[in-house]
């Protein structure tokens, strides 16, 4: 399948270090044709930034995942500012709020990043990429009030939360999760985003489809997310990777 845009990855991971190269050359070769690469504090967006210089299907984000709000230096705002004026940034992202695990950073302090780097990406011009997990009304509060551009990513919300969420202009993607066979949300969320708001994404190393749950993901794998959406939405597979590819190069104004 030709024309694949993976809008969520995360190629400087260490479970890539082994074959990260053959691997990237490969599924390029197979119809990847374009990947977001994504930040999810300084250290990995430079990495970001570096495949992205290496490889020219490759686009990077860079932002400050809420997991890692408690470790960003009180100059994270500058050193955004700088990895968005390269030419191959397209977003600022990962960002979010993340009240899933007990131990993460305090909800006040990922509240405050979360809102900061929207700031940054308006002012930057440049769209965001959300992370939500466990935090649907506080993700929703904030995105009312500042009304960024971009994308909620691994929706895991009510098709209700995406209605309202499209409702505001804001993208939604998809993982491999939408194929597990305890899925109960997502089938109906995808049901509902409109057609030209959809995305679909790995959030590779994580979150492979079936039959592939449990292994090392990768944006080869999308094809099996598209047939899982196509299979709820109507069409085909390849449509679902036409149309996904189209929403995410203006996006993220690849191309």
């Amino acid at each position: 399948m030709n024309g694949i845009f993976d809008s969520h990855a995360h190629y400087d991971d260490e479970r890539f270090d082994a074959d990260r190269d053959e691997l990237l050359q490969r599924i390029h070769r197979e119809g990847v044709e374009y990947i977001m690469t994504i930040g999810s504090d300084l250290a990995s967006s430079r990495a970001a930034c570096r495949l992205a210089e290496r490889y020219d299907f490759i686009w990077f984000a860079a932002g400050i995942h809420p997991e890692q709000a408690g470790d960003a230096p009180a100059d994270y705002r500058e050193a955004l500012k700088e990895l968005a004026a390269h030419p191959k940034c397209r977003a600022i992202g990962e960002i979010g709020l993340d009240y899933y695990w007990a131990e993460n950073p305090p909800r006040e302090r990922q509240q405050v990043l979360f809102r900061e780097q929207i700031l940054l990406a308006k002012e930057l011009g440049l769209p965001v990429i959300i992370h939500d997990r466990e935090a649907h009304a506080d993700t929703l509060e904030v995105l009312r009030e500042l009304r960024p551009a971009g994308v909620l990513h691994c929706f895991s919300g009510s098709a209700e939360m995406a209605g309202e969420v499209a409702a505001l202009g804001m993208y939604i993607g998809f993982t491999g999760a939408i194929t597990f066979k305890n899925a109960r949300k997502a089938p109906q969320a995808a049901a509902a985003v409109p057609d030209d708001l959809l995305l679909i994404e790995t959030d590779c190393p994580y979150m492979a489809p079936e039959p592939y749950r449990g292994k090392r993901c990768d944006s080869s794998m999308l094809p099996h997310v598209a047939e899982r959406l196509a299979e709820i939405r109507g069409g085909s597979a390849e449509e679902i990777v036409q149309m996904t590819c189209r929403n995410a190069r203006r996006l993220f104004g690849v191309g």
